[in-house]
């Protein structure tokens, strides 16, 4: 975990360099007499920089998984679920509103929030004021389901954090049973 905050104070760094640098140009993104690169190198850069963050926070979720010896279901956003234990209720859908029993945690296992310190997590489904890709998730399970959500940085809070307990760019796990669910049509 040291090393990850250690690679995104890192990042920062090198972000806050770019934008320096680009007080630098002459405006027409042409270097300036201090040589630094134009505004296509700096973006160029960037998207460079922003490629392999990506891929590293990609493989820190595939050790996860091998880690836990599980099958988990993999979506085109990055987002990964498993079904721990199937429930016998109605599949969720956008609008419903939901209640989550949940324990969250950051990916080397650190306890963040959970329901048994902050209570049972209610929310409308499509509505936000949750992660993305809790959202996205929840739609893959039915009430009385448990499952285990593995949400990317981007899904979640991204290069902010929450502001507390979540450092930019973590990546979240979410261990969860759908304890109700009820539609909101």
């Amino acid at each position: 975990m040291l090393r990850f905050l250690l690679k995104i104070l890192t990042v920062i760094a090198v972000m806050g360099a770019f934008f320096v640098m680009g007080a630098c140009s002459d405006g027409a993104g042409r270097v300036s007499k201090t040589g630094f690169a134009d505004n296509k190198q700096k973006k160029d850069s960037l998207e460079n920089l922003n490629r392999y963050l990506v891929s590293q926070e990609k493989e820190a979720i595939n050790e996860y998984i091998s880690n836990t010896g599980a099958e988990f279901e993999k979506t085109g956003t990055g987002l990964c679920y498993r079904i721990v234990n199937q429930g016998d209720g109605e599949l969720i859908q956008t609008g419903d509103i939901v209640t989550l029993d949940y324990e969250l945690r950051l990916l080397d296992g650190d306890l963040v929030y959970s329901s048994h310190e902050n209570g049972l997590k209610v929310f409308v489904v499509g509505r936000g004021g949750v992660e993305s890709g809790l959202e996205e998730a929840v739609l893959y399970l039915h009430k009385g389901d448990e499952a285990e959500i593995i949400i990317p940085s981007h899904l979640a809070y991204g290069l902010a954090g929450d502001g507390d307990k979540i450092p930019i760019r973590s990546t979240i796990v979410y261990k969860l049973k759908v304890v109700e669910n009820h539609s909101n049509k």
